[in-house]
């Protein structure tokens, strides 16, 4: 879902305050804009590291 609202040039903020954490002691709760952040990049670096590995 994260990746859909930055497709759509959403900030980091606005992307935390739409996303709700579904499992885990923090259900129900919101993330922060540097968790968004953290797993976006993580998501970009590992699909660059599949498309040079092929």
């Amino acid at each position: 879902m994260a990746l859909h609202r930055r497709e759509q040039e959403m900030s980091r903020r606005d992307i935390a305050k739409r996303l709700v954490i579904t499992t885990g002691t923090k259900k129900g709760q919101y993330p922060s804009p540097a968790t968004v952040m953290r797993l976006l990049r993580e998501h970009d670096e590992y699909t660059t590291a599949m498309e040079i590995t092929g």
